[in-house]
């Protein structure tokens, strides 16, 4: 699952939670949710290859059509849930007595975490990710800027821009190689700590 093959963006404003093309009103937010966690099920057992933006408005319970006016394609879909879950997802608040090492570390397991729970959906972001479709790239722009605020975050007053961006840009290229079965998802944590320290210095 990646977000993007090349640099993250730095943080240079706030991620905000607009996924979708329009400001959504309560019972559209609700439409959107359900359609989203009925892609998780399907991706589940299907895999991206047999995702369809049809078969999930049918396990929503919501006309194709509906869906269709929230998500232009199954990439814009996939790519959605996954910022759903990172921006859902309270990451751990770096404790300033560890090395910066260690709170990149950190952070990065955090991010891991989420990655490894879900195998199929890991997969498919990773592909769906890499679409032209505009909306997606969109959403890769909100995802990159998470992904290098939270490193950010954790190092704190211990690096500069070229540091961020080296991590930034191994950490989007780590969760390429997992997404493409290079390695497997689990062990992300463990290789971009050896990164990490070969950059910050530092122990476990």
């Amino acid at each position: 699952m990646s977000s993007a093959p090349a640099r993250m963006p730095t943080p240079g404003g706030t991620a905000t939670r607009a996924p979708v093309r329009r400001h959504l009103s309560e019972r559209q937010a609700d439409t959107v949710a359900r359609l989203t966690d009925a892609a998780v099920e399907e991706v589940r057992g299907t895999g991206y290859d047999g995702l369809t933006v049809r078969n999930v408005a049918r396990r929503a319970g919501v006309a194709p059509a509906t869906a269709y006016t929230y998500f232009a394609s199954k990439d814009h879909l996939v790519a959605e849930v996954f910022w759903r879950r990172l921006h859902a997802q309270a990451p751990t608040a770096p404790d300033r007595r560890r090395t910066a090492a260690a709170r990149v570390t950190a952070a990065i397991a955090d991010i891991a975490e989420l990655i490894a729970s879900e195998p199929e959906l890991a997969a498919s972001c990773t592909t769906a990710m890499l679409a032209g479709d505009p909306d997606v790239a969109r959403l890769r722009n909100h995802i990159g800027v998470e992904l290098a605020e939270r490193l950010r975050v954790a190092l704190g007053d211990d690096g500069d821009d070229a540091v961020l961006d080296a991590l930034s840009l191994a950490l989007s290229g780590a969760m390429l190689q997992a997404g493409m079965g290079y390695f497997p998802h689990v062990e992300l944590a463990e290789r971009m700590g050896n990164v990490t320290r070969l950059l910050l210095g530092g122990s476990r």
